[in-house]
């Protein structure tokens, strides 16, 4: 139950799906430093995964936002074309969440995919956006994704 950092997230999510860290991390976030995440937030960048959180910062250490968690996942999976496509019939939609008002307007692309495709499922009516996250819920995240049928 840990918060999570975005260095973290961003790690663990490429990590799950293989995009390997950049070698040459001279064109990287201004914040990227010398660090585990360092070529990861390199590749990122290089795959337009995250333009970061303004003037070439990414804030590696700050901690994740779940709609900056469900839009970074959405960008990582169309970077290498595993978006989920199943919206024909939505689980569900972000009307059902009592909350879907507090989603600012960059993360509602990828919050609708996630949510009518059921790998976002909520708590309890709500979405919580701007809530961090925490380490579980990036796992349940990533298990919903690597378990698709």
């Amino acid at each position: 139950n840990d918060k999570l950092t975005r260095g973290q997230f961003l790690v663990m999510l490429m990590r799950a799906y293989g995009i390997k860290p950049d070698e040459n991390t001279k064109d990287n976030f201004s914040d990227a430093g010398n660090t585990y995440y360092t070529g990861y937030l390199a590749a990122a960048k290089r795959l337009g995964i995250s333009a970061g959180i303004g003037n070439n910062m990414f804030g590696p250490e700050k901690q994740i936002t779940r709609q900056e968690m469900f839009t970074l996942l959405y960008s990582a999976l169309g970077a290498i074309r595993q978006l989920p496509s199943d919206m024909a019939n939505p689980v569900r939609t972000l009307t059902d969440f009592t909350d879907a008002g507090q989603i600012d307007s960059w993360a509602k692309e990828a919050m609708t995919l996630l949510v009518e495709t059921g790998i976002v499922k909520g708590n309890a009516g709500k979405l919580m956006p701007l809530d961090t996250s925490t380490r579980a819920e990036m796992a349940q995240v990533l298990y919903n994704l690597m378990t698709r049928q």
